[in-house]
């Protein structure tokens, strides 16, 4: 069954950090940050149902759908309003919507996981016509501001997609993987702060990341060559040029968005595919692999035919 994606949907705080704002609190520069992680600034005080609800809105009108058209809602994020309910509950009633909806946190690699959820349960004898997925992070409520190592990375943000069956459009193939051994490299407990070992995570998301392309590219039977667009977990530049150079792929074809956002987890992906299409990329036919990594270790990857 084709399965398109009919509207995109982004949302940001209004609030930005920026790295010289953070050089005056902490022993950091502009200089430092960008050529260590490719980041500028990052939108902060930001609130997970908040920013899903603008970005699930703005989805919606991009796919021209009203609330009674979507058939279930699904939220990524690690960063819930509380513990329960679900934030996707306080989403779909902010969107108006009458469906069935659930949380997905696999953290950074949580929309690719999401996505691939939603594209299983739509092909299911009586699965849903259209799926609002939702990506949205507040990683700004546990970052810690006066730790350097990881308050230059993070920020807060939001996207939306909406799925929709269709004659056009398709996943090829996907990857999803998970090494809990690797939990105490990236964490953040319960009402603390995300604590991370930078040069494990480091090598350990390069190594996985490529992996879990050659995988999918294996399964879907294409090479390097065949992908169009890269839309990559936006985590730190030189992480996405390591895996590019690592599996030959230009970063040419990525989209990125991390100069301005940071890296908002869940949203990072859906983020960097409304870069895709405002750049006029994601045109019928092209091939395109989305791929995610993040605290678990979880990753994923997708490859899709727009």
């Amino acid at each position: 069954m084709a399965i398109r994606i009919s509207g995109i949907g982004t949302a940001l705080p209004d609030k930005i950090v920026t790295n010289d704002d953070l050089s005056e609190v902490m022993d950091t520069s502009d200089e430092w940050i960008r050529a260590r992680a490719g980041i500028g600034a990052r939108h902060v005080d930001g609130v997970t149902s908040e920013m899903a609800i603008e970005a699930g809105a703005n989805a919606l009108k991009a796919a021209d759908l009203g609330p009674d058209d979507i058939d279930l809602l699904i939220l990524c994020t690690t960063t819930p309003d509380q513990r329960f309910p679900a934030t996707s509950a306080v989403v779909q009633s902010g969107l108006g919507l009458t469906c069935g909806a659930f949380d997905v946190n696999a953290v950074c690699a949580g929309f690719t996981y999401g996505y691939v959820s939603a594209y299983g349960m739509m092909n299911a004898p009586t699965g849903p016509d259209r799926v609002l997925l939702i990506g949205s992070d507040a990683m700004s409520t546990i970052t810690d501001w006066t730790d350097r190592g990881t308050a230059i990375l993070f920020g807060d943000g939001a996207a939306a997609v909406v799925m929709e069956k269709h004659e056009q459009g398709e996943m090829l193939a996907f990857d999803l993987g998970a090494d809990g051994n690797l939990q105490p490299i990236l964490y953040c407990d319960h009402d603390g702060f995300i604590q991370m070992e930078g040069r494990e995570v480091f090598k350990k998301a390069v190594r996985a990341v490529a992996q879990s392309v050659e995988n999918v590219l294996a399964k879907a039977g294409l090479t390097p060559d065949d992908v169009d667009v890269v839309l990559p977990h936006q985590a730190n530049i030189r992480i996405i040029e390591a895996v590019c150079q690592r599996i030959g792929i230009p970063m040419s074809k990525t989209h990125n968005v991390l100069e301005t956002t940071g890296n908002t987890s869940g949203a990072s992906i859906p983020l960097a595919m409304a870069k895709a299409e405002a750049d006029g990329a994601l045109e019928p036919g092209t091939i395109v692999l989305m791929s995610g990594f993040g605290a678990g270790m979880a990753w994923g990857s997708a490859v899709l035919r727009w």
